[in-house]
């Protein structure tokens, strides 16, 4: 049973994810196009769409985002590739959100990575994508070894007879707002900070999984994550949101062991907010709002669950404000800013 049904996600946009490149419809063709990783879908990337729907507005054609799936370093440089931050899906429903029309996301294939610049140039983006107009950053690379650039897409773009727009890389903070950058924050926990930086706050998701039922002796149940895909993290009790079945709870989310236990295993286990039921063998998924403190270890049980209610209180509080923002914002959405 639910005891909470009030807190329905946000409205989803409708978006066309396309898996291959030849089944890219022709209805799609002549528009505005983007292309690079959108891994997390940053503030940088969402002035990149800001442009390129404004790009396909003048063109008088569809927004289009070309990405790769898996990233290419897990091809390239396997050892050295990045955690990532969003899965596909996800990241479709964050460009959609910002209003894209499309995204193919294209299998990564060594075929795709041999490309030269030149190739990738006239087989993607004129031929199979049929750009009228592309925006990229400005510190764009594509083709094989990275050869081509802004200067030599752009040229190349004119050459065609096609638009082509370049955006400069956002800063916040006097630092680049990137992908990498938020991965290091979510790496030290900060994620209150990265996000700042993000369109929406940090996700991630797992299969719920029996453990060792400690919270529920403690009265506080908590749903145990496995199989989490992306970065997780660092240990630390977080203030959150659960998502599941089409609604939404503040969630108390422990990452990491529980020394009190002498459990030494990294854990990623959330207790829902006003929350009754089984959750057993669902996927679920956790938004990260604010690190409340490092994980501790405690004398006994009893310590333990004292300073729990602690923390409840606080991902309650922290929830309390993110839901009265969040409201708000939806309000904007709907209704207009008035101005004018």
């Amino acid at each position: 049973m639910l005891l909470c049904d009030r807190h329905p996600p946000r409205q989803e946009a409708v978006l066309k994810l396309i898996r291959r490149l030849e089944d890219f419809p022709a209805g799609l063709r002549g528009g505005a196009l983007t292309i690079g990783n959108f891994d997390g879908v940053h503030r940088g990337h969402r002035e990149i769409v800001r442009r390129l729907k404004a790009a396909a507005s003048r063109v008088g054609g569809p927004a289009v985002v070309f990405t790769f799936d898996p990233h290419p370093a897990l091809l390239l440089r396997p050892r050295e590739a990045p955690p990532p931050l969003t899965w596909i899906d996800r990241k479709a429903e964050l460009l959609a959100e910002l209003g894209v029309d499309a995204v193919l996301a294209c299998p990564t294939t060594e075929a795709l990575l041999q490309l030269s610049w030149q190739d990738f140039f006239e087989r993607i983006i004129r031929e199979g994508l049929g750009a009228a107009a592309v925006v990229e950053g400005s510190n764009f690379r594509f083709g094989h070894n990275r050869g081509g650039d802004v200067a030599s897409l752009a040229a190349r773009c004119h050459a065609a007879g096609m638009a082509f727009e370049s955006v400069a890389v956002l800063e916040q903070s006097a630092a680049t707002v990137s992908s990498s950058r938020i991965r290091e924050l979510i790496r030290t926990g900060e994620v209150g900070v990265a996000r700042q930086l993000l369109t929406q706050p940090y996700r991630i998701r797992g299969l719920v999984v029996h453990g060792a039922a400690r919270g529920a002796q403690l009265g506080f149940p908590t749903a145990n994550l496995h199989g989490i895909d992306t970065l997780v993290p660092a240990s630390g009790i977080y203030a959150g949101r659960a998502l599941w079945n089409g609604q939404s709870w503040g969630a108390a989310i422990h990452v990491g062991p529980i020394p009190t236990f002498g459990d030494g295993t990294t854990r990623v286990e959330a207790h829902l907010l006003d929350f009754s039921g089984s959750l057993y063998g669902q996927l679920v998924e956790l938004d990260f709002l604010e690190r409340l403190r490092a994980i501790e270890h405690f004398q006994n049980a009893e310590e333990l669950r004292q300073q729990m209610e602690v923390d409840v209180g606080g991902c309650r509080a922290v929830w309390k404000v993110f839901e009265s923002r969040e409201s708000a914002d939806l309000g904007i959405l709907k209704h207009g800013s008035g101005g004018g």
